[in-house]
């Protein structure tokens, strides 16, 4: 049973790697788009708020069609910080906008990347918003300066001298 287990744990682990793969390509994909788009209708405001929209509309469309409606929309003393994620979100939605037309999608994104594994590594190593603790090792420093080292080698800087 216990070896069950495992290939079920590691099944899951390939579904999960593929699927965040798949999200990987359509950050730089949505990126390119709504940077077209924001330009076309020359305002990357606009442009965030149709993205926006259509993703809320294809969320809501999903929670209803795996769960049914919602009996309740928020939960009972949860910190208030959990519900900010839609910030994030729009920030970064509105920010690739505005700056992939101006900077290049490997740029944006590069820097996009770099501050995702900044972020990730603080949030592991303090266990913050409630996310499991995975401390910082040599190991993992050798990690992230290596993919630190690759951000900076495909950035391509003609891009930002023409701007």
């Amino acid at each position: 049973m216990k070896a069950l287990w495992e290939d079920q744990k590691m099944n899951n682990s390939i579904v999960y790697a593929l699927v965040m793969l798949l999200a990987g390509i359509g950050i730089p994909t949505m990126a390119t788009l709504n940077g077209g788009l924001g330009g076309r209708l020359m305002s990357s405001s606009l442009a965030t708020a149709m993205a926006l929209a259509l993703g809320f509309t294809s969320v809501a469309v999903y929670l209803l069609v795996t769960e049914g409606f919602p009996s309740k929309f928020v939960a009972d003393d949860l910190p208030i910080y959990f519900y900010l994620g839609g910030f994030c979100v729009a920030f970064y939605v509105i920010s690739v906008t505005w700056i992939v037309p101006r900077f290049g999608v490997s740029n944006a994104i590069a820097f996009a990347l770099l501050g995702q594994l900044i972020a990730m590594s603080t949030i592991d190593h303090f266990g913050l918003f409630g996310a499991q603790q995975y401390a910082i090792t040599l190991k993992r420093i050798a990690g992230l300066l290596i993919m630190a080292l690759g951000i900076y080698l495909v950035l391509d800087k003609s891009v930002a001298n023409n701007h």
